[in-house]
């Protein structure tokens, strides 16, 4: 609490008690009159005397309360009337808590007793201690750090700093000048952004495009005004009783601000409408607990006292702090409340002043933010009054032409879009991979069934064509007949020529090292086992079964002992028979040809 600056005086009847509390919450004040206590509270203000005779409250107290010069005068009646209060000036002793203040002895007595001895307990003293306000000039404050509308205050949070903590942002605005409360502002909010939360607004926007497609009250008062004339401001912007009985109780002065102080003025005055017009369409007209907050936190003016220098310096912190403080964090809010903004400037200086008399109701509800209206908003509306409307327009035309884009904002913004969106197609392929069909076993096995039973049969006409082929060439060749045979069997046969080395080269290079015949598929493994062996024991008879003439010029397949030519068995998990012809070397054919002779 803040003990305020006051005096006393007094006549016959009366105590004039007169009390200064500058922008104290003069709407919720409390009075207490009992004997020779006096106690008043205005938030953050309270002060406790001790007067020197008694008072009484009976009816005849009042009280009045100036709020240009935020003073308060009470009139208190005395008890008996003609009484004298002698010692009213010394004012530290008005402020002595009543009573004299003892300390038990630091000694515990212990008896003999075992009963717990009565303790004599004294009212807990509950006041607390006062000390005289003195008051410093403004001299004493640098010119560079004050703040408020046009900057006409300073001091004033030399003793409120403690009580209005979660008003403001800036940390002793008495001691900052205004390039540091700047380049505080840019720190802090790089530091409250908080990516995951703007990619959750961002890919997430269900409820942000419902809050894109309300519309408040200034689009359909804009839309109004076709056809009507000029003049025709007060029909479409309609205030309520309780604006008009605020508008009542402003007092009617003017304003003087010179040329350097004027601009910020207009600018400020922006700072304004943007952060109202984001509150008004994110609670889609209905104000809550957070409204007071949320205006306070959006707009710069307000919560670091900043003077901007041009339109596009406004644009951009308030799309800093859009994205780093309120719940719904999305650039496309931060282009609607500029669009709506240009709206009210359209409409014109009634529209703006509506919107002021909101943001002062607003404060005034809150138990902290009312500051802000004896700071900023008390005065913007009654300035706003008197503004010509050819200024107003030149506003309107200077923010229509300034634009801002995400790399403005200098928070990496489209990098970090330009990685969610790589991440989330990445997603999505993985998602899709695992969604694709998978084929029954059973229809596997039926599809690479058909294709080995359409390759057999290729291969099986095929190997029919080389049979009769053999036929008719007949038995000139023992070594043909032995291929055009074995062609169908599973074992591994040799080709020798008798005849010379020539011709075994010759007849290596006439026919294919390698051929590869499949079985038909329908047949069962034993069945395929058994024809084998029965095929191979037929080839060999014939191959045994020559005429004299053809004994001398061929030896059977059985008797050629070549070290790299053996007999393979048919696994029963072969599907295919596979039919190789060896070629032998020329050292081979040499050592046949000899052993022979």
């Amino acid at each position: 609490m803040i003990t305020p600056a006051f005096d006393i005086t007094q006549d016959s009847d009366v105590l004039i008690i007169t009390i200064r509390v500058p922008y104290a919450r003069a709407s919720e004040f409390d009075i207490y009159i009992d004997g020779d206590d006096f106690k008043f509270y205005a938030k953050p203000y309270f002060l406790r005397l001790t007067l020197p005779g008694r008072i009484v409250e009976d009816g005849r107290q009042k009280a009045t309360y100036n709020a240009d010069d935020g003073i308060f005068t009470i009139q208190v009646p005395k008890e008996t009337p003609g009484q004298h209060f002698e010692g009213l000036n010394l004012l530290t002793s008005l402020l002595a808590p009543k009573g004299a203040r003892t300390c038990k002895p630091l000694i515990e007595e212990i008896g003999s007793s075992n009963e717990a001895p009565e303790d004599d307990e004294e009212d807990l003293d509950w006041q607390i201690e006062q000390t005289p306000y003195e008051e410093l000039s403004s001299e004493a404050f640098h010119s560079d750090c004050s703040y408020g509308f046009g900057n006409l205050r300073v001091g004033v949070f030399g003793r409120l700093q403690e009580e209005l903590n979660d008003v403001i942002d800036l940390r002793d605005p008495d001691v900052t000048p205004a390039p540091e409360r700047t380049q505080r502002r840019l720190e802090a909010e790089k530091a409250k952004f908080d990516p995951d939360h703007y990619l959750a607004d961002l890919f997430e926007d269900d409820a942000i495009q419902k809050l894109l497609k309300y519309k408040p009250w200034w689009v359909e008062a804009q839309k109004g005004e076709c056809g009507e004339s000029a003049n025709s401001e007060d029909t479409r912007v309609i205030f309520t009783e309780k604006e008009k009985e605020q508008l009542r109780k402003f007092t009617n002065k003017s304003y003087l601000l010179d040329k350097k102080a004027e601009p910020p003025v207009y600018l400020s005055l922006i700072d304004l409408l943007l952060a109202y017009c984001y509150e008004v369409r994110v609670t889609e007209g209905e104000r809550n607990v957070e409204s007071a907050w949320n205006i306070m936190k959006l707009s710069g003016t307000l919560s670091w006292f900043e003077n901007y220098r041009s339109v596009k310096d406004v644009l951009v912190s308030f799309g800093r702090r859009v994205l780093c403080y309120p719940l719904h964090r999305s650039f496309c809010l931060v282009m609607k409340a500029i669009k709506d903004t240009c709206a009210l400037l359209h409409i014109g200086k009634a529209a703006i002043l509506k919107c002021l008399l909101d943001i002062h109701a607003i404060f005034q509800e809150n138990d902290s933010a009312y500051i802000l209206n004896d700071l900023y908003i008390t005065d913007y509306c009654i300035w706003i009054q008197k503004v010509k409307s050819k200024k107003v327009a030149g506003l309107l035309g200077c923010l229509q032409a300034t634009t801002i884009s995400k790399a403005d904002l200098a928070l990496e913004l489209e990098e970090l879009e330009e990685a969610a969106t790589l991440v989330q197609e990445e997603e999505k392929l993985l998602e899709a991979s695992d969604d694709v069909p998978r084929q029954p076993a059973a229809l596997i096995t039926s599809e690479a069934s058909s294709s080995s039973d359409s390759s057999e049969t290729e291969y099986t006409s095929s190997d029919e064509e080389d049979e009769s082929r053999s036929e008719e060439m007949g038995l000139q060749d023992p070594s043909e007949t032995l291929q055009g045979k074995a062609a169908a069997t599973p074992l591994i046969q040799v080709v020798e020529n008798t005849e010379s080395h020539q011709d075994a080269a010759a007849e290596a290079e006439s026919h294919p090292v390698l051929t590869s015949v499949p079985v038909q598929a329908p047949m069962s493994t034993e069945e395929k086992v058994q024809e084998a062996i029965t095929y191979q024991e037929s080839s060999i008879r014939q191959r045994h079964t020559v005429t004299p003439d053809e004994s001398q010029d061929c030896t059977p397949c059985t008797d050629l002992k070549h070290p790299t030519a053996e007999l393979l068995e048919v696994a029963p998990s072969m599907m295919n028979r596979l039919h190789i012809v060896e070629v032998p070397t020329e050292e081979e054919a040499d050592d046949k040809l000899l052993s022979m002779g």
